[in-house]
């Protein structure tokens, strides 16, 4: 038994390294299309008397994408502290055919056409991940809590 644990001493510090390929490989679908994976940010300025208007709208067409479409794996709204105006969404896609496929949900298309005239400006910027080996630990992390 003491042998035992003085190799499991010796492995463990190296126990994630060994492990992060069985995960990916365990990941299935979702590591073969991480590479696809479409991340960005919108930056969004909102008329001020509009703000509430537009948050309403916005938080039910984030919560139906994520629940109806399997491709949406993020859209996570925010704002800036210091500006209620300025709102932040993180969007992840599994690809950009699941975004094609988000901008023709009846959701978008209606979030779309609501506030239009709500937004003073619009700005997408497009993101690469710096690690993108860790996405899927992530969301795995998540599941995990469930």
């Amino acid at each position: 038994m003491d042998r035992f644990r003085s190799r499991m001493s010796a492995i463990k510090p190296i126990l994630p390294f060994l492990t992060l390929p069985l995960l990916l490989i365990g990941q299935g679908t979702a590591s073969a299309q991480q590479p696809d994976r479409m991340v960005r940010i919108a930056e969004i300025e909102i008329v001020p008397a509009e703000l509430e208007n537009y948050k309403a709208i916005l938080t039910e067409e984030a919560a139906a994408s994520v629940r109806l479409e399997p491709g949406v794996i993020c859209i996570f709204p925010m704002y800036r502290k210091d500006s209620p105006t300025s709102i932040r969404l993180l969007e992840i896609y599994a690809s950009r055919a699941a975004y094609e496929a988000h901008i023709k949900s009846p959701h978008f298309q209606h979030y779309k056409t609501a506030t239009l005239p709500m937004v003073k400006s619009l700005k997408l910027v497009e993101m690469t991940a710096l690690d993108p080996a860790t996405m899927p630990l992530l969301f795995k992390k998540l599941d995990d809590k469930k």
